[in-house]
């Protein structure tokens, strides 16, 4: 049975056709969802990709945590359906609590654009399985409300969870506490992070290749374990 995979599509959202081919190269069923439907149509697992929802006004991710979608969403993560937070993705999951922290305006206050390398840190999560912990992956990146910043006690905690599941390599990129680039929940079903591994999945991407395919076939293998 090929999994489903849902992508969430909210007013300003730019990558979610880019996450729904990711979804397809890797073998399941991309599903497009619709942020004022509360259903889910029968989906596996949830992607929420990357963009500008809503204008990122108030704050990144502060108006899309409240659309009719994210309700099931939240509740579903919280019964342990994996859910992948990408860029803006990543700010809706700390607005709406599945992830701690919270995502600031780049400290040199400019956008950036540029191939990323990471380590995974956490290669046991439901996006992290097909990774050996330690490897180091090239994806792009591109925000300019990337810095993740968190109260230290939670910094600690993360760190000593296990729960920081990527760190920027060779270069922060826009201030990110310890050099945090995502981070998981403690029951390692919900994921997120600020870099683009959907922009990473065809050989012709370029320097990264298909470094963020294993994302998708992490969950690919998740699902079809369950």
């Amino acid at each position: 049975m090929t999994a489903r995979i849902g992508v969430v599509t909210f007013p300003g959202t730019l990558d979610d056709r880019d996450a729904l081919r990711a979804v397809r190269l890797a073998g399941a069923e991309p599903v497009s969802l619709w942020h004022r439907d509360k259903g889910l149509k029968q989906v596996d697992a949830v992607v929420l990709a990357g963009g500008f929802s809503y204008g990122d006004y108030l704050r990144a991710g502060a108006i899309s945590r409240f659309s009719p979608v994210m309700e099931t969403v939240i509740d579903q993560a919280r019964s342990g359906m994996p859910v992948l937070g990408i860029c803006n993705g990543f700010q809706i999951l700390t607005e709406a609590h599945l992830l701690p922290g919270a995502m600031l305006r780049n400290n040199h206050l400019h956008f950036i654009c540029r191939d990323q390398k990471l380590r995974v840190e956490n290669a046991e999560t439901a996006w992290t399985a097909e990774y050996e912990q330690g490897r180091e992956i090239s994806v792009p990146l591109k925000n300019v409300d990337g810095r993740y910043v968190a109260a230290e006690r939670v910094l600690d905690e993360l760190e000593a969870e296990g729960r920081v599941a990527f760190r920027y390599l060779d270069l922060n990129p826009n201030g990110s506490l310890r050099d945090i680039a995502g981070i998981t929940n403690a029951e390692g079903n919900v994921v997120g992070l600020m870099p683009h591994p959907e922009h990473a999945v065809e050989p012709l991407i370029g320097t990264g290749g298909t470094d963020g395919l294993g994302f998708f076939t992490s969950i690919l293998k998740k699902t079809v374990a369950t």
